[in-house]
């Protein structure tokens, strides 16, 4: 891929909440703009993991003429939503600084990976929901987005807690405990259901990268989700990678399969010019 812009990155603050500054890393194309912005929302099992995760993404993103806001948030002891309540006001606060940053505020997405997939594609679900919309910033901002990207995401919450309860995953059952308060809340924080609730208001364009040995999800959940996004009328692309693990870009960024990930989404996004 064709690299058409340098890149200036720096770290922000974008609220502070209990005395704990909650940092973005920003990724700044160098030249006249204006630019299409979106936030991106880290893996980690909603557990670990910061904004450094997904450089690999970030970096080839930005210069291809996109200003990344790569994300910290809380996470546990922090439980559900307040995770959620980061994601919606990093968007809202991308877009009170659009203008300072060269970005078309109207093209503003959100990107996801793994658990930050799940956040991503529920915060675009769920852009007015009073339990996320709870931080406040000036200038009636919300946090609609026009689209979401979203790298081997977690779209059935519930469904992935039975699956490695019952296969014996502790390490992805303990993060489960760490962040959802019970299992009522994976139910209510389920963007696969809450499509088939006929919940979500507004459907905005959706990508979707995954491969199909990822074995930290059901092996049905990218393909459920899309076909119930796509009944309920919603514009999603399904991007299938054969032999391709969890998480395959940031374990070899130069393979073949990472590369063409990374042009995927470049083009995806690149749509919103």
């Amino acid at each position: 891929m064709t690299s058409t812009y340098k890149v200036e990155v720096q770290d922000v603050v974008y609220h502070v909440i209990d005395g704990f500054e909650l940092l973005a890393r920003l990724y700044q194309p160098l030249g006249d703009g204006p630019f299409i912005g979106v936030v991106e929302v880290h893996g980690g099992a909603w557990t670990t993991n910061d904004r450094l995760t997904n450089v690999d993404i970030a970096l080839p993103l930005a210069a291809s003429g996109v200003v990344v806001m790569a994300i910290d948030f809380r996470m546990p002891p922090s439980k559900y939503p307040a995770s959620m309540q980061d994601v919606n006001l990093a968007v809202r606060w991308l877009k009170s600084k659009a203008e300072a940053f060269k970005v078309i505020e109207s093209t503003i997405g959100i990107l996801g990976t793994s658990s930050g997939g799940h956040q991503a594609m529920l915060s675009a679900l769920r852009p007015s929901y009073p339990d996320y919309a709870t931080h406040t910033l000036a200038g009636g901002y919300d946090a609609t987005v026009s689209f979401a990207a979203l790298c081997w995401p977690v779209l059935d919450p519930i469904a992935r807690y039975r699956m490695v309860t019952s296969n014996g995953n502790e390490r992805l059952a303990n993060a489960h405990h760490a962040y959802w308060p019970n299992e009522e809340s994976m139910v209510d924080g389920n963007p696969q259901l809450i499509i088939e609730r006929g919940e979500a208001k507004r459907l905005p364009p959706v990508l979707i990268i995954q491969g199909s040995k990822d074995d930290n999800l059901t092996p049905d959940m990218a393909e459920r989700f899309a076909s119930a996004y796509s009944a309920s009328g919603g514009l999603i692309q399904l991007e299938k990678f054969i032999g391709a693990p969890h998480a395959f870009i940031a374990k070899d960024p130069s393979s073949p399969d990472s590369i063409r990930a990374i042009q995927t989404l470049i083009e995806f996004i690149g749509r919103e010019r």
